[in-house]
Parts: C-alpha cells; structure tokens; sequence
C-alpha cells in the first residue's frame, strides 16, 4: 500500500520505536511501500554503501514483479536517536510459509547478498548493530521465525552490522572473487592457476577453429532481448539434461531479469554478454555492476556447438579481462564452491545467516529445517548418494509429460 506523507514529512501509518543498547540509541520506522522511502533510499544508494543486489531499480523490480501473493512489503528506517540522521535502511518481507509466518530478506530468490543500505562509510561496531537490531525488532510485525541467508561479512571493504550480531552464524553458502588489477592483457597470468590459463587457452583455440571468437555486449534494446532469450533457451536445456530446476523456468522470474536487463541498459547497472563463434552463441553472461564490483549471476553455455570446448570458462576469462579494461576492481563470482573459482585464483568466504524463532511454531519449523539441511549436506558430502539422487530427480522429471 502507500504511504501519503505527513505535514511533518513522515509517511502515515509508519511505526516509531526506540531501543538503547551499550552501543548507543537508535529509533527504528517501519514503512509498507518503497516509494515512501524511495528519496531515503536512492540517497543512501548515491552516497552511501549498498551492494547491487539493494540499489533501488533491482528491488522495486522484486517488489512488482517476485513477492509471494499475501507477503508483505517491511522497509525498516533506522535513525541515530541522538542526532536524528538515517544510518542504514533494512528491507524485508513477511509471509505465509507452510503454515507459519515468516520475516525474511525482500529478495525472492534474485539477490545473492542480503546486506542493508547504509547512510555513510561510517564504522560500525558489534554494540551498535545490537542496538540497530533491537530497533529493528521492535517495530516488525508479529512473526514465527526470522530467517536471513546470504548475509555477507562486509559490504564494500566495510563491516555488515548484521554479520556483527551475535545472532549471526557462519552458514554453509561461500562466496568467491577475484581482485582485478593492472595490465588487462597480462590478468590471467598473474592471478589464475596455470591449469586455468592452460585450459583457457586450449578452449579458446578450440573455438577459434570453428569461426571468429566475439565477446558482444548487449548494449540495445534489440540486442539484448536477443541475447537474453539465448540465455533462457539455453539456461532451461542444460538444466533439463541435468534434471535440475532453474528458477527461469518461472515466467515471472524470466520477465524481471529481462526487464532489469533493460532498465539497466540507461546506467550500465546491467550487464549482459553473449560469446559468440561464427553465427552461434555458445555462452551468455549475466552480471550486475555497482561502482568498483561487477557481479556474475546467470551463466548458459552450449556444448553442443564446440563439444570439447569450456565455453563457460572462457566467456568468464574474457569478462575479467574486459572488467579490469574497464577500470573495476573486483570480480565477484557469485556463490557457490564450484571447483573452477579455486583455479581462477579466486579467494573465498562463508556466508553469514540469521535464524531466530520466535514462537513454539517457529522452533518446531526450524527443527525440520535444520534436519534438512543435515541431510542435505550428508548427501552433497557423498559422491554416490549425490548422484542416486540427481539420477532419481532426473528419472522422474522424464515421466512428466
């Protein structure tokens, strides 16, 4: 819903607490709509510290296009009580999950680092993201659990205060990337493994033999519809043989990534590659770009085209070189701990979460939701059980019609 302003500027039907730690005061605004808050949040996006994943085009697209029918809209403010100047701005949803309702990161499967939008470079320490927090809680609506995965231990070389709380713990999610720097056309020597520069080279003579090598950017309307629609066509085949679901198979999640890819055609916000030889795509690349950082997302290769070739490892050497011509500083892979970051040369980290019951419903879903992640991990750790299980999903997606 929105919210109409106030004579005294505040947004009606906004909530204001205060909650006081050793950290210091903080008062915390709870508002139901972004553009309430959208003046707030593009001045923390221009002068402060956020990811891409919380600049204001990527969320409102996740707020029209991805929230769960019934879930509700929850941006909280979080003010210095003392001077009354906004520190950082936490968005967040809550909804019906299996019966139980559910605070949660406004991310909807799309954003890779759940990380607040702060005000200023300003440090923060373990006792005021306690008192932050506390502010927090006390204007969120009623809830079962809280539940925030994919929280990363720094935003921008700076502490996140929500991996500073004590309620935060290491998950199993890890997160990659390389810093890019000096001579673009001497990168891959100095920072990758020599088995990567090895392959990258062999594949990328490989391609050569079949036509012209071109790394094109979708830089047009037209083009990037193209090349999007490359993605998707062949993100869904390799999924498929693989008996894996992709969220693109989702219409809805399709059309938000290629409207993003389009909005971020006028800011350079989005950026969408396509690896071509001779007439055939054989990988696109899907990225974000924040100021020093680009984000790879989405990843889709052909190999049927170039059989003997890793498309896929040299569309991602290319981007590297081309990020580091275009003057970025860090090459963010993404999560995952696939084996080929560790030979790009990339360093690693784990990924925070937060899990807070807050009913005895709550600790009853968390208590099978922690059963399921140990199995799911004791599974992943057994190469055979792994794949008797990717064979099963395989088996009975082919008997759908």
């Amino acid at each position: 819903m929105s919210e109409a302003p106030t004579a005294a500027g505040q947004p009606l039907g906004a909530t204001d607490r205060a909650a006081v730690a050793g950290g210091g005061a903080y008062t915390a605004r709870l508002h139901t709509s972004l553009e309430a808050v959208q003046p707030l949040w593009l001045r923390c996006q221009a002068n402060g510290v956020c990811t891409a994943y919380q600049c204001y085009a990527w969320v409102e697209g996740i707020a029209q296009r991805l929230m769960p029918k019934g879930a509700e809209l929850l941006v909280v403010e979080v003010i210095d009580a003392a001077t009354g100047e906004l520190r950082m701005l936490v968005p967040l949803m809550r909804r019906s999950r299996f019966g139980h309702r559910v605070i949660e990161w406004l991310s909807c499967g799309v954003c890779d680092y759940s990380a607040p939008l702060l005000a200023d470079a300003t440090p923060w320490t373990s006792q005021a993201a306690e008192a932050a927090w506390a502010a927090i809680r006390s204007v969120l609506p009623r809830a079962d659990r809280i539940q925030i995965t994919g929280i990363p231990r720094q935003i921008s070389g700076m502490d996140n205060p929500l991996a500073l709380l004590a309620a935060a713990r290491d998950s199993t999610q890890v997160t990659s990337g390389v810093v890019l720097d000096g001579d673009p056309e001497t990168l891959l020597k100095r920072i990758c493994k020599p088995s990567f520069l090895k392959n990258f080279n062999k594949d990328s003579r490989r391609l050569e033999r079949h036509g012209t090598v071109d790394l094109v950017e979708a830089n047009t309307p037209t083009l990037t519809e193209l090349i999007f629609g490359t993605l998707v066509e062949l993100r869904l085949k390799r999924f498929r043989e693989l008996g894996r679901f992709d969220l693109l198979a989702q219409s809805a999640v399709a059309d938000f990534y290629r409207n993003a890819a389009i909005q971020g055609l006028s800011d350079g916000s989005v950026r969408l590659f396509g690896l071509r030889v001779g007439d055939a795509w054989v990988a696109v690349q899907y990225m974000l770009a924040r100021k020093n950082t680009v984000h790879t997302i989405l990843i889709a290769i052909d190999q049927d085209v170039v059989s003997n070739a890793a498309t896929g490892l040299v569309i991602i050497g290319k981007l590297m070189e081309w990020g580091c011509r275009q003057g970025f500083g860090y090459f963010d892979l993404s999560v995952g701990s696939q084996h080929y970051k560790e030979n790009i040369g990339a360093g690693s980290s784990l990924l925070a979460k937060i899990e807070e019951t807050l009913t005895p419903l709550g600790k009853g879903v968390f208590a099978i939701s922690a059963l399921r992640d140990r199995t799911e991990a004791m599974v992943r750790a057994n190469p055979r059980l792994l794949q008797a299980g990717q064979g099963l999903v395989r088996g009975l997606r082919k008997l759908k019609p």
